[in-house]
């Protein structure tokens, strides 16, 4: 009798098949492909599907102009974090920002981001990555336009929020684009390079051009520069990207609905960005001040979004349990490969922007530079950063994965170390040049093998989860890694024997405490990539 009732339900709705056979293939994931087994994981990696021989047939024309898009939209996001940064006191200046808003612009576009990547995820899966990628960037041009146009801090930040779920609707959809478009060897992995090259190089670009601009025209124009590309990355994405074509995904609008809303985990993705908002929240709210995660308020606002973890643990597996498509299945955590790139994205994200900015914040307020003068010592991220992720891009199918990620680690934990170490005395030649050498190397390598790592192993049907899954935790990376080190930057500075917390010297003891902080990250974060990444072997090869 079931087997009849499967075969008409296969007639009637073969999309919902799809999609909860897609939670089965999810389920058994880890099995699969993230085995503790002593065998290299990575070895049999890179086709991206199993069971799927036909590799997309497109030209050179299209692949160039799915790399070129999705390579311009992850660095523009992180272009206008860069301009944030380090025009933030002009832009506080002239909005009118208050100090306890004062690290809200540059925590608030992570924050609706990674609430919101879990939900997007699915939308990709549902709706298509074209359809969502279109959507995303255009929304993205919309609202960094109206960043540019701002008249209060209020517009500003809500337009940077609005941004936040924007680029949540582009990231995941370019993992899909990149997975289900471009064909399993080097082109994939030179996509995933320049994706991630993208990032750290496109906050490098923003940090330059925000403070050439500040001391020039004005902050406002550099939104409008990215406005400008946001509006060509359109146009090559409505001319240049493929079709979907995935077999799965529902063919009529009616049933793209339908799906939305029976087989999306809703109740899932509430939970998570409740907890995830509450929490940095709380996390901005304590890098103003302290003391204030003793107020009722924020203390009953903490112990709801700790206790909403466990709730979300259980609503998971309740799902699995019924056969329906949870937005993370518990089944990923219980492997040890999967779970450790999460844990090292998330730290060595959150470690690389804490340092990028408090370097930003210790040539202005320590060595009392000019925005230009501070955008100009950047410049060595911008070019290590692209040329790291291109040659990853071109050797990664030769050399063991796992190896990649150690040295690349250990190199860019010597930044840190460097810059809690430096004297303000001495030239940017003697230390500050080479921590901002090698600051984006572990950041970037992890970012390409993980994003290879994950989207082979997960099923086309599911990747746009997948590539929610993996930016989330990035996402949430970052804004966590801020907070923390600027929590802890504040609090030493008040500590300090100078009484005048304005006073360079005393936020030169802050700086150098969170700079420590940075580098225990890094070492930390070295030390699980040694421990869960040991079997790891070549990825992004193509299999005969």
């Amino acid at each position: 009798m079931s087997q009849i009732s499967t075969e008409l339900v296969t007639l009637q709705h073969p999309e919902s098949v799809a999609v909860r056979s897609a939670a089965q293939s999810v389920r058994s994931f880890g099995r699969t492909y993230f085995s503790n087994s002593s065998q290299p994981l990575a070895e049999g990696v890179g086709d991206g599907n199993e069971g799927q021989n036909d590799e997309p047939n497109l030209s050179r024309g299209t692949i160039a102009s799915v790399i070129a898009s999705v390579t311009l939209v992850a660095g523009l996001n992180s272009m206008t974090s860069g301009i944030i940064t380090v025009g933030l006191p002009t832009i506080a200046a002239d909005l009118k920002l208050s100090e306890e808003l004062l690290i809200w612009p540059s925590a608030i576009s992570p924050l609706t981001c990674g609430c919101t990547f879990l939900l997007s995820g699915s939308m990709v899966d549902v709706f298509g990555s074209r359809i969502m990628y279109l959507l995303g960037c255009f929304l993205q041009c919309v609202f960094v336009l109206g960043c540019g146009l701002s008249k209060t801090a209020v517009q500003l930040l809500i337009c940077l929020g609005l941004g936040g779920i924007s680029i949540s609707l582009c990231l995941p959809s370019a993992v899909s684009l990149i997975t289900n478009t471009l064909p399993t060897g080097k082109p994939r992995n030179l996509a995933f390079g320049s994706m991630g090259g993208s990032q750290p190089a496109g906050f490098a670009v923003g940090l330059v051009l925000g403070g050439i601009l500040c001391d020039t025209i004005g902050w406002r124009y550099g939104f409008y520069i990215c406005a400008a590309i946001n509006a060509f990355v359109v146009v090559v994405a409505i001319f240049g990207l493929p079709k979907d074509s995935r077999p799965s995904m529902p063919t009529s609008w009616d049933r793209r609905w339908e799906v939305l809303s029976s087989d999306v985990d809703w109740i899932g993705a509430l939970i998570a960005c409740i907890s995830l908002a509450l929490m940095s929240y709380i996390l901005a709210s304590v890098t103003g001040n302290s003391a204030s995660i003793r107020e009722p308020l924020n203390a009953s606002l903490l112990a709801i979004a700790l206790a909403l973890i466990p709730c979300f643990i259980l609503w998971m597996g309740w799902r699995e349990r019924c056969n329906k498509l949870p937005l993370i299945p518990n089944s990923l955590w219980k492997n040890r490969s999967f779970t450790t790139i999460c844990f090292a994205v998330f730290l060595i994200w959150g470690s690389f922007n804490a340092a990028v900015i408090l370097l930003s914040f210790f040539f202005q307020d320590v060595q009392l530079l000019t925005p230009i003068q501070t955008s100009i010592r950047f410049l060595p991220s911008v070019i290590t950063g692209v040329l790291v992720n291109v040659i990853i891009g071109f050797v990664i199918h030769r050399i063991r994965a796992n190896w990649i990620v150690f040295i690349a680690v250990a190199v860019t934990s010597l930044a840190p170390l460097l810059l809690a170490l430096c004297n303000p005395s001495w030239t940017y030649w003697a230390c500050a040049f080479l921590a901002s050498c090698l600051l984006p190397a572990g950041a970037d390598a992890l970012f390409t093998i993980s994003n290879l790592l994950i989207t082979a192993a997960f099923p086309s049907e599911t990747q746009g989860l997948a590539g929610g899954v993996f930016n989330t935790v990035s996402q949430i990376g970052k804004s966590v890694g801020l907070s923390l080190a600027q929590v802890i930057a504040t609090r030493v500075t008040a500590r300090s024997k100078y009484q005048d917390t304005s006073n360079p010297m005393a936020r030169l003891e802050g700086y150098r405490a969170s700079f420590w902080f940075c580098f225990a990250i890094n070492v930390a974060t070295l030390m699980i990539s040694i421990w869960g990444l040991r079997t790891i072997g070549k990825v992004g090869h193509k299999r005969d």
